[in-house]
């Protein structure tokens, strides 16, 4: 077999062909949203069992997003220095490990530490995934980054299946959570060698190396200020689906996970058609449609706060979001003079402020005015991402 380059990888003669590569990265991908998937999933009972308030909650929830953020810039030089396989190699192991510290919490601030904790080695399996993911996307020379994402989202409906299995079998959470952990590892175990080896080194066209505290580059900016909007989204269907049809939908018990369920099988539909739907329409009317989704969907959620309505609502809201980031992860990592993972981390950095902002403001607009409100204030973020999509040159 031919060694198979990139810009940012060499394979040697005995590595794997292209398809065993895509498939182990595929299931990395599904192994950190089914880990983040188990945690959404049991939310309202771990919220219920700590006798948390609303606010109090969203406040709690600050803690995963800053741990996510504050890790952004150290993940992205761990991955261009060592290797984006080696990061996986420690960071798979601290991501599970960190799920299971999440059940035993008592206390308010025992939880807020898990959290934070979860948040570090997310980022640090976000960095170096999506890096294997723009370089397997290389090598294919096509898009393929949503399928990838996708994957990822039907880890997230899969996570959230067995969440509603276990909470209907009355298994606690800190059981089921190690029992991804060993789903989780095992994958991890399994598919390791398939993996892209190598650094993800700096282009050929790179440009002189810049000061610590540099002007960032203006496209990468104006990408993550698109996934800022799509990520605050996220963050409130994550984080607050399941409270929201437990408390304003008044949905039964049995089917308070259906808000989060519905909104996770759109999102990994999305996901699988969005590649193709690029080929054949382009990025930027791809990403302006799926604004205006996020923005209908949350609305609706708002005027009918039914179960049925609801449903479809938290539907829209996933199809809407399931191209955004993919989209601009993609963009970043075909930056022509940044490496791909500094590149990646620069435009998570800003992302990940709307999944740092988002869940908590929710929290407090719901003390103050209601939950109904908290989502109509989130839903402005749709529109706002079709605006930005029409007037920047950087998506094409």
């Amino acid at each position: 077999m031919n060694p198979i380059t990139s810009s940012s990888h060499t394979f040697p003669d005995k590595y794997p062909d292209k398809k065993l590569i895509r498939v182990a990265v595929a299931l990395f991908y599904f192994s950190m949203g089914f880990c983040f998937a188990s945690w959404a999933s049991r939310i309202p009972e771990i919220k219920t069992a700590l006798n948390l308030s609303d606010a109090a909650f969203g406040s709690i929830l600050f803690a995963l997003p800053v741990g996510q953020f504050l890790m952004m810039s150290f993940s992205g030089k761990l991955v261009t220095r060592f290797g984006s396989r080696k990061v996986i190699l420690f960071a798979i192991p601290g991501y599970t490990l960190s799920l299971s510290n999440l059940a035993i919490a008592t206390q308010g601030w025992q939880l807020a530490i898990g959290l934070f904790l979860f948040g570090i080695f997310g980022n640090m399996c976000n960095i170096s995934i999506n890096t294997q993911g723009v370089a397997t996307e290389k090598i294919y020379k096509r898009p393929i980054m949503a399928a990838f994402h996708g994957g990822w989202s039907i880890a997230g409906f899969t996570g959230a299946l067995v969440g509603l299995a276990m909470i209907n079998l009355k298994i606690a959470p800190y059981i089921h959570f190690w029992f991804v952990v060993g789903i989780v590892l095992t994958i991890a175990l399994l598919n390791y060698r398939n993996l892209i080896p190598g650094r993800s080194g700096i282009p050929k066209t790179a440009a002189p190396k810049k000061r610590l505290f540099s002007k960032p580059d203006s496209g990468l900016v104006q990408l993550g200020i698109i996934g800022f909007c799509s990520m605050a989204s996220e963050g409130a269907m994550f984080d607050w689906s399941g409270i929201y049809f437990k408390d304003v939908v008044k949905a039964p018990h049995a089917l308070v996970i259906l808000g989060y369920t519905s909104f996770m099988i759109t999102m990994a539909t999305g996901r699988f058609m969005a590649d193709q739907v690029v080929l054949k329409f382009g990025r930027k009317l791809l990403l302006q449609v799926s604004g205006i989704l996020i923005s209908t969907g949350l609305l609706i959620s708002v005027l009918f706060p039914y179960l049925i309505p609801s449903t479809i609502a938290f539907m829209m809201v996933g199809l809407g979001v399931s191209s955004i980031v993919p989209s601009v992860y993609s963009a970043a990592g075909r930056h022509a003079t940044i490496a791909p993972g500094i590149a990646l981390a620069t435009v998570s950095s800003v992302s990940y402020l709307g999944f740092l902002m988002g869940p908590p403001l929710i929290g407090y607009i719901s003390a103050a005015a209601g939950l109904r409100y908290s989502f109509a204030v989130i839903g402005i973020f749709g529109f706002c991402i079709t605006l930005l999509v029409s007037k920047i040159k950087v998506i094409h």
